[in-house]
């Protein structure tokens, strides 16, 4: 029974990892990875104290701070579900093993919706990108292409509109992004919009050159340049785990007070799993220290 487990190894978790060590917590930090969405990251800009570094590079550095303390850790394991009862938590591993705490903050993240194309996988981070605030500015004064016709997908575009120098927006269906989105849109002078054409692969060598697309209507195919590929068909809260123990909100998303409280006492949320607004690694790190120590306070209260 540890006093305290940290589910997810992103900027959150692993930020909450260093802040519970340090108030001697007994912790166990489980996670399918190191980095989470990090890892789908190159450069990185608007970290603080960093004017430029990659995104490997920092989760590296946040993960050297973990391992100076004494901090259990289950990496590769992936939490199915989480029980709460008057015992305190145990979360049910995909490899059958079973991980009891006293209370829980739960950073699990998000992942991106995929297009699961050919190329994409091996041009993650070399050219295709789910983050246009992320990596926007590598692509200055280049053609670009987002794929993906919602909010998320029009406000990639909107990001590009005084970054890149030609931007294509392939989406499989009609816009379905805001009114007010597609209006800003139409005035750009620099976008090219592909209505229902379906994304077929990425091609390059060392980095991605091109997206292949093909049209519904008549299978027609063509090829459009492309420096960056950003990926804007919407990202996934991995809250599956507590599905069964919270009322997530429509996002699938795990409401928050600003204390990173959940309904059920003793767990607690931070990062991009959360309602919070803005998912950005610098907002991430802040709730995931935010939650360690609010984690701290409840635990005092139950030896009280």
């Amino acid at each position: 029974m540890y006093e305290l487990m940290i589910i997810g190894g992103g900027p959150a978790g692993l930020c909450a990892a260093v802040y519970a060590a340090r108030k001697k917590i007994n912790t166990l930090l489980i996670s399918t990875d190191i980095g989470g969405q990090v890892n789908w990251t190159t450069k990185i800009e608007n970290y603080m104290g960093y004017q430029l570094i990659e995104g490997q590079e920092l989760i590296d550095k946040f993960q050297k701070q973990v391992i100076q303390f004494p901090i259990d850790q289950k990496i590769g394991e992936k939490v199915n579900r989480l029980e709460w009862s008057d015992a305190g938590f145990t979360a049910l591993g995909e490899s059958g093993a079973r991980y009891q705490s006293k209370v829980v903050v739960l950073a699990t993240g998000k992942k991106p919706r995929r297009l699961n194309i050919p190329g994409e996988t091996e041009f993650t981070g070399r050219g295709v990108t789910y983050c246009s605030i992320c990596d926007g500015p590598l692509f200055a004064g280049q053609r670009v292409v987002v794929v993906g016709g919602g909010n998320s997908a029009a406000e990639a575009v909107l990001d590009m509109e005084k970054i890149a120098g030609h931007i294509d927006l392939v989406s499989l269906t009609p816009l379905t992004a805001d009114p007010i989105l597609v209006e800003r849109m139409s005035a750009m002078k620099n976008l090219t919009i592909h209505i229902e054409y379906r994304s077929e692969k990425i091609e390059g060598k060392d980095f991605a050159e091109a997206l292949v697309i093909k049209k519904l209507k008549d299978n027609t195919e063509k090829r459009l340049e492309a420096a960056g590929v950003f990926i804007e068909i919407g990202v996934e809260p991995n809250s599956d785990m507590v599905r069964a123990l919270l009322n997530l909100n429509r996002f699938n998303e795990v409401p928050v007070s600003c204390f990173c409280e959940t309904t059920v006492p003793g767990l607690y949320a931070a990062g991009d799993v959360t309602d919070v607004p803005d998912k950005q690694i610098i907002i991430a790190a802040g709730e995931g220290a935010k939650a360690a120590l609010q984690a701290h306070r409840y635990l005092q209260r139950m030896d009280k």
